[in-house]
């Protein structure tokens, strides 16, 4: 009995296996294709990280950065100035205004827009970017975090052996050791 239920037992594996292979000739392997979709998102996030990993702190950046902290000082002084002007100028600066009247709608909304994402813009860098009260770790050293662990996750699955025997389930097997 022993023996016809081994030599069954491999006789209907063996079929079970070709029709396997033969089914993924027609239909991908979904589990495969998932596994394929998690590294190229591994080494995608891998890619992101290395681009960002070395920040220039060189004069040119410094430069820059100098220069990109200079509108928001320049709006305030300038609104200042205009008040100023109305009081040193009034003929002048009510000329300056007509002007401004006749400038159409559209326009406004496109400097409001263009005004708002850039210290929007700058808000949410500095905000990625400063140190939380969680012992001083940000953002992104937290992003790094998961994304280590989460490697370790899709590592640690690809390593291990597939069972031996048919009668135990490893998907249940595995979510009971977690």
């Amino acid at each position: 009995m022993g023996l016809m239920n081994r030599g069954l037992g491999e006789t209907v594996e063996g079929i079970g296996e070709a029709a396997e292979g033969l089914s993924e000739v027609f239909v991908p392997n979904a589990t495969r294709a998932m596994e394929l979709a998690a590294e190229i998102h591994q080494a995608t996030l891998e890619t992101a990280a290395a681009e960002f990993e070395h920040a220039g702190t060189g004069w040119f950046d410094r430069m820059i950065n100098g220069l990109n902290r200079l509108p928001r000082p320049m709006l305030a002084l300038g609104t200042l100035g205009l008040f100023i002007y109305a009081m040193a100028d009034p003929q002048a600066f009510a000329a300056r205004m007509i002007g401004l009247q006749e400038v159409p709608e559209p326009l406004w909304w496109l400097l409001g827009a263009i005004v708002s994402f850039y210290f929007g813009a700058r808000e949410l860098h500095y905000a990625r970017d400063t140190p939380s009260g969680e012992g001083g770790t940000g953002t992104s050293l937290r992003r790094r975090r998961l994304r280590d662990r989460l490697g370790g996750i899709f590592g640690r699955r690809r390593r291990q052996p597939a069972p031996d025997t048919g009668a135990e389930n490893p998907a249940l097997s595995d979510w009971q050791r977690d």
